[in-house]
């Protein structure tokens, strides 16, 4: 058995412990936001929160988490009440086919809880790790750029 902290609730799952954490949060828990997309952590569609940091879901295995908190796309906020992130994100038009976003808000979310203000250098650095193959990165920079000046 496995207890687990995802977006403020303790759930308790009957599963292999080596399982890797996005197919807990998919299969297990139902929470389709993070995305397979390489397996191989190449891509970040799969990008969640642990703790406060940024990690590629489908490589760590779920009794990898421990006690740390686990945070993902539905807990940020929803589509009548979106985060000020997730609002940014929409008012840019940073979604193209919408694989890639999740992942991309969710590691974007764990630098604005660092950095509140980040300068451009700081957000091209940190946002590396995800790919988009639509092609919309000017516009996600742009909704980041945005989401930090709000605060």
């Amino acid at each position: 058995m496995i207890e687990l902290t995802v977006n403020g609730e303790r759930r308790a799952l009957d599963i292999d412990p080596s399982m890797p954490l996005l197919y807990a949060l998919r299969n297990s828990l139902g929470l389709n936001g993070a995305k397979f997309g390489c397996g191989l952590g190449q891509c970040g569609a799969c990008t969640v929160i642990v703790g406060d940091e940024p990690v590629f879901s489908c490589l760590l295995p779920v009794a990898s988490v421990g006690d740390r908190h686990v945070r993902t796309i539905e807990g940020l906020g929803s589509a009548s009440h979106p985060s000020r992130l997730q609002k940014a994100f929409i008012d840019k038009q940073a979604a193209q086919c919408g694989y890639c976003i999740a992942g991309m808000v969710m590691r974007a979310q764990a630098l604005l809880e660092r950095v509140p203000s980040p300068t451009d250098e700081q957000i091209r650095e940190h946002m590396m790790a995800n790919l988009c193959r639509c092609g919309t990165h000017m516009r996600i920079l742009a909704a980041i750029r945005e989401a930090g000046r709000a605060t």
